[in-house]
């Protein structure tokens, strides 16, 4: 939803379509970038009916404008996914249902999921990979959880790559290895600028990149 993780989805969404496509190919893509700083007051102060009609809105705008699928460029605010496409005749592109089949392809039944405090503590999305897809989803603790939301909203969001909260990240997803994690979501569009593959063995499953190839195979199907 941020800005910051805007530029990486039309990062990999470009790549990957000139990937399939080759030559000087990139994708056809309508942006409605919203502001993020009302979404945010918005998300704290628990007002998500007012954040889905401003997405909502936006929604309308790219199908008037002949978009053929829909992406919500977030995991948090696939919260209020049902409300945002009431009335749309586009197909969303689910980002759980994107993150669910990679996993169950790679045969992870037990995955640690990082993201902001919205999307591990309630249940729309981690409801959605047990009862769609079957897996077992552990997050956490709530320490960690705050410490993880924080560092989202108050660096990640504003480009700002720390290595102190790199380590801190690492350390939590140790901890959730320890706890019989066999994988980790990095369920949160703005982590993979912090935390890499190259920073840790255990596997790592990108969200923004899984959501960007879910919507080029749409796309070029």
């Amino acid at each position: 939803m941020s800005w910051e993780s805007t530029v990486s989805y039309y990062q990999q969404i470009n790549r990957l379509t000139n990937q399939r496509l080759g030559g000087l190919h990139s994708a056809k893509i309508l942006i409605n970038s919203v502001d993020f700083a009302e979404i945010e007051t918005l998300q704290h102060s628990g007002d998500w009916d007012k954040t889905a009609n401003i997405l909502r809105e936006a929604a309308l705008s790219l199908q008037r404008a002949g978009a053929d699928c829909l992406l919500i460029c977030t995991n948090t605010m696939h919260k209020v996914a049902e409300e945002i496409t009431e009335g749309l005749t586009l197909p969303l592109l689910h980002i759980a249902d994107a993150t669910g089949d990679q996993l169950v392809k790679d045969n992870v039944t037990k995955v640690g999921l990082l993201g902001t405090r919205f999307t591990m503590e309630q249940t729309f999305y981690t409801a959605r990979l047990k009862q769609n897809f079957g897996l077992e989803v552990i997050t956490p603790t709530a320490s960690q959880r705050e410490e993880v939301h924080n560092v989202i909203y108050q660096q990640l969001c504003k480009g700002i790559i720390d290595n102190a909260s790199r380590e801190r990240y690492l350390n939590i997803i140790a901890d959730m290895q320890s706890r019989g994690a066999q994988a980790i979501i990095l369920g949160c569009t703005e982590i993979a600028l912090l935390i890499q593959q190259k920073h840790t063995a255990i596997p790592l499953y990108d969200t923004t990149k899984m959501h960007a190839e879910a919507a080029v195979a749409f796309a070029l199907c």
